[in-house]
């Protein structure tokens, strides 16, 4: 699969993705239920976490079968990984509960670009998510 990137032409660098494109993203991420596991206080607030702290990951573990696992600090993992890379792990991975990658992978690249776009513009904040633990 070959995904094209938009470049500036004056110095190489991706373009800054459209103000339409960030609106898309966040609507995907509010929408998809991202920020229920991604965002620490989104249920308990009814959704009233202010966006410059939302996908920072959390602590707080779900357990089950497949031991504990931790939602991801998704602003930290965008900062080193590509988009390319990002749209490769939801078409291939698996992962632990709860993640829903299978809902995911349900979008078009051009969305899955969106949030990518959206939750990268957010910048790093936070701390990684511990790591996940086997079942004991």
């Amino acid at each position: 699969m070959v995904l094209a990137a938009t470049v500036n032409a004056s110095n190489g660098a991706p373009a800054a993705p459209s103000a339409a494109t960030l609106a898309r993203g966040k609507m995907l991420v509010v929408f998809g239920t991202c920020n229920d596991c991604h965002t620490p206080g989104w249920i308990a607030s009814d959704g009233q976490v202010p966006v410059e702290k939302w996908m920072t990951g959390s602590a707080v573990g779900f357990h089950g079968y497949w031991g504990t696992s931790y939602p991801a600090n998704v602003r930290l993992d965008f900062q080193s990984m590509s988009e390319y890379r990002w749209i490769e792990a939801v078409r291939t991975r698996a992962g632990h509960p709860p993640m829903v990658w299978e809902d995911l992978r349900a979008l078009s690249d051009d969305d899955l670009r969106a949030i990518y776009q959206f939750i990268r513009s957010l910048g790093p904040a936070g701390v990684p998510a511990p790591n996940a633990e086997e079942p004991r």
